[in-house]
């Protein structure tokens, strides 16, 4: 659980430093004109577009080559080859890079919304077909993490911190109350929550319930616990269920 979380830190601080290279405003125009220019870009077009030397323009490129926003490759321009080093070019990287802090999922959201509507069963409404997909993703995704990490039998406590890494991972910033209840301080569906939180709220709780069985944690199940600037949903332990007091393998 600790390298998810440290994962997901990494993947923040990365995309954070991709952004970060983009404040200098040279950088940033030379940026926006390879992204429209539809094909590989000199240093000396670069260069031209905003107006600077061509060694500044290299220096540049290469920070955005650095940050992972361009990626750069030795071509001859027109396909003709010609005597000499082929010139440097540079194009788009094409990778996707999102900051939001505090953390939001608005991608998942859309994800599970279409399955819904592309899955809807028969005799099933919208809001019906949207949990069902919702708890079935979180399934999956727990039998998955339990497949890979082979835990063993999840009393409350270890079920929990089993839960940590993906929750961190998400966005949800759990913190632990109890020995065997979390807060999840982060909705990663806000405002969309605000909007339809009968229908939002739902789903997150369907897909960390999922979640919980697929990882096929005892004695914890999650809640609609609404708080002011908090996620709706908290895990905790169950009303009838008293696995909080067997042992549990380690």
């Amino acid at each position: 659980m600790a390298s998810d979380q440290a994962a997901s830190a990494d993947a923040v601080g990365s995309a954070i430093d991709s952004v970060s290279v983009l404040s200098e405003d040279s950088r940033r125009r030379m940026f926006a004109f390879i992204r429209r220019a539809g094909h590989a870009v000199t240093r000396d077009e670069a260069a031209a577009s905003v107006g600077i030397s061509r060694k500044l323009a290299a220096f540049h490129l290469d920070k955005l080559v650095d940050a992972g926003l361009l990626r750069a490759r030795y071509e001859t321009p027109g396909g003709i080859r010609k005597v000499g080093r082929r010139p440097k070019v540079y194009e788009p990287s094409g990778a996707q890079i999102t900051v939001s802090i505090p953390d939001r999922r608005h991608v998942l959201l859309a994800d599970l919304l279409l399955d819904a509507v592309l899955t809807e069963e028969a005799g099933e409404n919208a809001t019906q077909a949207a949990l069902r997909t919702a708890e079935q993703r979180g399934l999956r995704m727990g039998a998955a993490a339990r497949k890979a990490t082979r835990p063993g039998r999840l009393g409350p406590e270890r079920g929990l911190t089993a839960c940590e890494g993906l929750l961190e991972e998400y966005g949800y910033e759990p913190v632990r109350e109890t020995s065997t209840r979390l807060r999840l301080h982060n909705c990663p569906f806000h405002p969309l929550a605000a909007k339809a939180p009968d229908l939002v709220c739902g789903m997150n709780q369907a897909f960390l319930s999922g979640y919980l069985t697929g990882l096929e944690v005892h004695g914890i199940q999650a809640v609609l616990a609404p708080e002011p600037g908090a996620c709706c949903v908290r895990l905790g332990p169950t009303d009838t269920d008293r696995d909080d007091q067997m042992p549990e393998d380690h």
